[in-house]
């Protein structure tokens, strides 16, 4: 999987993009050297990833139901605030 840097990508995003397409080539985005995001084709992105409002829709309700047996006067953000300090 080759190695692109962020400004080659965007000289060079349109050619890349149909590399990725074509190809199926994959590409390692990298910023300052280090390895950032990667660019797959459509077929290799991970079923998880596809299901992400649903994974986001359970975590609304699960923080639904933390906050049903919420006994706290102060809200999480306020404690997490407190604690930042």
């Amino acid at each position: 999987m080759p190695d692109i840097g962020v400004r080659e990508l965007k000289t060079h995003a349109s050619e890349i993009v149909r590399k990725v397409k074509e190809k199926g080539l994959p590409y390692i985005v990298t910023h300052r050297g280090r390895p950032v995001a990667a660019i797959v084709p459509v077929e290799e992105v991970p079923a998880g990833a596809q299901n992400a409002a649903s994974a986001w829709d359970e975590l609304v309700s699960i923080g639904e139901k933390i906050a049903q047996g919420w006994q706290s006067d102060q809200s999480s953000t306020e404690i997490l605030s407190d604690m930042r300090r």
